[in-house]
C-alpha cells in the first residue's frame, strides 16, 4: 500500500479524543490497516495509532517479531485493535523508557500498569479479549492513549529522566528516529 506521514507533537490532530470505528470488513479499513503497518514498518515501530497519521478513528496496531528500538523488548504478537477497552489487572505500576514516533529522538520514563486485560475487536468486528503484562502491556496502554489524545511526555512524572534517545542511550541505532 503507501507510506503514511506521521504526525509530530505540536500537531494539534494529535490532541483529539478519536471517533469509535462502525464499519467493518471494509476495502477503506483494509487499505487504512495496511497503510499503517507500512507505515510502522517502515518507522520501526512497535505500535502505531490511527491519529498518528491523521485519521481521528479508535484503531491501533502494534506488535513485532524483533524492534531495534527496544532491542531488549519480548515479542509482540501483530495485532490490530479497534475500539479498545482497557482493565488494569493490578494497581502494580512499573516505569520504563519509552519513544513514540510523533515525539521523535526523545525517550522519557512513564509509569504504566504491569498487567491488564485487553478487549475490542479486529478489523472484521471479530472480539478480542486478551490479558497481557510488561512490555506487550505497556505498547498498549501507550497505543490506546492516542485514542485518548494523550502522548507519553503528559505521563512523566520526573522530568529527569526525559530526554534525547542519543544522548540517554547512546548505544541504540544513532538514527532512530523514534
Amino acid at each position: 500500500m503507501s507510506i503514511r506521514e506521521i504526525l509530530k507533537m505540536g500537531d494539534r490532530r494529535l490532541l483529539r479524543v478519536a471517533e469509535p470505528v462502525r464499519e467493518f470488513g471494509t476495502a477503506a479499513m483494509d487499505a487504512l490497516i495496511a497503510d499503517m503497518f507500512d507505515t510502522m514498518h517502515d518507522a520501526d515501530g512497535a505500535g502505531l495509532a490511527a491519529p498518528q497519521i491523521g485519521v481521528n478513528l479508535q484503531l491501533v496496531i502494534f506488535g513485532f517479531k524483533q524492534n531495534t528500538r527496544y532491542p531488549d523488548a519480548p515479542q509482540v504478537p501483530e495485532t490490530v485493535l479497534i475500539n479498545p477497552v482497557l482493565t488494569p489487572l493490578s494497581d502494580e505500576k512499573e516505569s520504563a523508557f519509552e519513544g513514540c514516533l510523533s515525539v521523535p529522538g526523545l525517550r522519557g520514563s512513564v509509569p504504566r500498569f504491569t498487567r491488564l486485560r485487553y478487549q475490542g475487536v479486529d478489523q472484521f468486528g471479530n472480539a478480542i479479549d486478551r490479558e497481557v503484562e510488561g512490555f506487550h502491556a505497556r505498547v498498549v496502554q501507550h497505543e490506546v492513549d492516542h485514542l485518548l489524545g494523550i502522548l507519553y511526555p503528559m505521563r512523566i512524572e520526573d522530568f529527569g529522566s526525559f530526554g534525547f534517545t542519543s544522548v540517554m542511550f547512546p548505544d541504540l541505532d544513532p538514527n532512530d528516529d523514534d
